[in-house]
């Protein structure tokens, strides 16, 4: 069974900064990819970026795209995600989750992913 510990939230203005952490633990070996989400208030769960566990490649959301980065620890059991530039419209609850078959399911789907994070908050100021 593999379990997923995120930390890193917290408040700030706008125009700050925040990395997130997602520790895996268990079975993580056929992990193949990790995403990171997010769900405010009253709003569906959204795909914010994913990253492949063996290529590295990465998925980012549009109102995300160059001020999020996502990236491995050099275990690949830890995934960051390091936001800049925040804005009020960040905030939210964000999740980290993996998924072990991702071939053909899209990366900013909830459905796509086999475990999830209890979750931590940003809040974020204007």
């Amino acid at each position: 069974q593999i379990q997923l510990m995120e930390s890193g939230g917290g408040s700030l203005q706008t125009g700050g900064s925040l990395k997130l952490s997602c520790t895996a633990s268990g079975a993580t070996a056929t992990t193949r990819r990790m995403g990171w989400f997010r769900q405010a208030s009253g709003k569906e769960r959204e795909g914010v970026a994913a990253i492949w566990t063996g290529s590295y490649g990465t998925h980012y959301a549009d109102s995300v795209q160059g001020r999020f980065t996502i990236s491995l620890g050099d275990s690949r059991d830890t995934v960051y995600l390091q936001m800049n530039n925040l804005k009020p419209e960040d905030t939210a609850i964000y999740y980290c989750a993996g998924d072990h078959t991702p071939d053909g399911r899209e990366w900013n789907r909830s459905v796509s992913y086999d475990y999830w994070g209890q979750g931590t908050q940003v809040t974020v100021s204007s």
